[in-house]
């Protein structure tokens, strides 16, 4: 373990979430100092992990929340509400910000810590899909490394490490194909909510769930690749792969494939992000090639994931697509579990809503939180 590790200061926006939780078991192992810890309301597991961490700032987004656990705790510095969070976000004694706050409210504590200057480990899909150009073009302008997390990107970022742009000819995303990629045309119109909130590998929330399942998830991870890295749409492919062990490829200009290969877990991406430009020891046992005989891929077949195939022209379009495109999504999922809607209307009444778009430049955030509620309103009502 490299003393540079132990030395490390993070914070950890969302540290009560899935990703920030495996975060904390990173920094255990490898001995961090976790200095800031962020939560918008579960301040009963939040305060389970200020007594392990003893993290110097805290923040918590409900208000009521945060004066209760300033009472319960009045030797921590907690800040409150979402502007706490920003200030939590950019605070003067952290080496680097682990952004894991789901949604949209993620984009303006990731900005926040990009102007005070931070290294980012990006595990926030909205961040990018709704305002990648402004965060990018900070992240240039204040000299910041972001890093992601998300395990294909960090796979991408891995294989294109000591490669000429100018060599690489695509990116290839592996997706697991949800539960409905071996389904025909016709037996899509009849999915059930059951059925879509069952995948065949994970358990994750419904939202992400149902995401897979449309193979929304993969377009999402189109557009955040397409800002990460600075490579065009037609070089940017996606590739289905059921047993998600190559987490993704590149291809070079004269064919050769690069993947990276590992057992399906986040903890190596989040473990490397933190230690990037060097590795140590994880946290996963070695890989077993017994234990994986079968190894499949089959191309994704445009037309029959008709939310895939809208992500791809939001990026196209650019400028307020992709933000519109994710927050009408998020509303039609959600009216899908609610049983407003049937599966197969979110592809087609998200197709309806970019249609009549209209293209605006998101280059500041009230302009994309417009953008974004704007959206939201009309797929209600689609």
């Amino acid at each position: 373990m490299g003393i540079e590790q132990k030395k490390k200061r993070i914070a950890i926006l969302g540290s009560t979430g899935s990703i920030g939780m495996q975060t904390l078991a990173v920094a255990r192992h490898l001995g961090l100092d976790v200095t800031v810890l962020t939560t918008y309301h579960r301040t009963d597991l939040l305060l389970e992990q200020i007594r392990e961490f003893h993290p110097r700032v805290v923040a918590v987004g409900d208000k009521d929340k945060a004066f209760l656990l300033q009472k319960e705790m009045p030797g921590i510095r907690i800040l409150a509400g979402p502007e706490g969070i920003e200030e939590a976000a950019s605070f003067s004694e952290v080496d680097f910000v682990v952004s894991a706050i789901t949604g949209f409210a993620g984009i303006a504590p990731t900005l926040a810590a990009i102007r005070a200057g931070k290294r980012i480990g990006l595990a926030n899909k909205e961040v990018l899909v709704a305002a990648g150009e402004l965060v990018m073009s900070l992240a240039r302008e204040y000299g910041v490394t972001v890093l992601p997390i998300d395990s294909e990107h960090s796979a991408l970022f891995q294989c294109l490490e000591g490669k000429e742009t100018s060599d690489v000819h695509k990116l290839i995303l592996t997706a697991s194909g949800g539960a409905f990629f071996r389904y025909r045309p016709e037996e899509l119109a009849a999915v059930t909510k059951e059925q879509a909130l069952t995948h065949p590998n994970w358990k994750m929330g419904p939202k992400v769930t149902v995401d897979s399942s449309t193979l929304m998830n993969k377009g999402l991870e189109v557009i955040e690749a397409h800002h990460l890295f600075h490579m065009p749409v037609e070089s940017i492919d996606v590739v289905i792969h059921p047993q998600s062990l190559v987490h993704s490829m590149i291809e070079m200009k004269d064919g050769t494939l690069f993947a990276q290969i590992s057992e399906p877990s986040m903890l190596s991406p989040i473990q490397y992000a933190i230690t990037w430009p060097s590795r140590e020891k994880g946290l996963l046992a070695p890989f077993s090639f017994a234990k994986y005989g079968k190894w499949e891929f089959f191309p994704w077949e445009r037309g029959k994931f008709l939310c895939l195939d809208l992500a791809y022209a939001a990026l196209e379009e650019g400028g307020s697509f992709p933000c519109a495109l994710n927050a009408a999504n998020e509303v039609l999922v959600s009216r899908f579990l609610q049983g407003e809607i049937r599966w197969i209307d979110i592809g087609s009444k998200l197709e309806r809503l970019l249609a009549r778009h209209m293209k605006e430049n998101v280059d500041n955030m009230d302009t994309i939180c417009a953008v974004d509620a704007r959206a939201r309103q009309e797929a209600l009502i689609v």
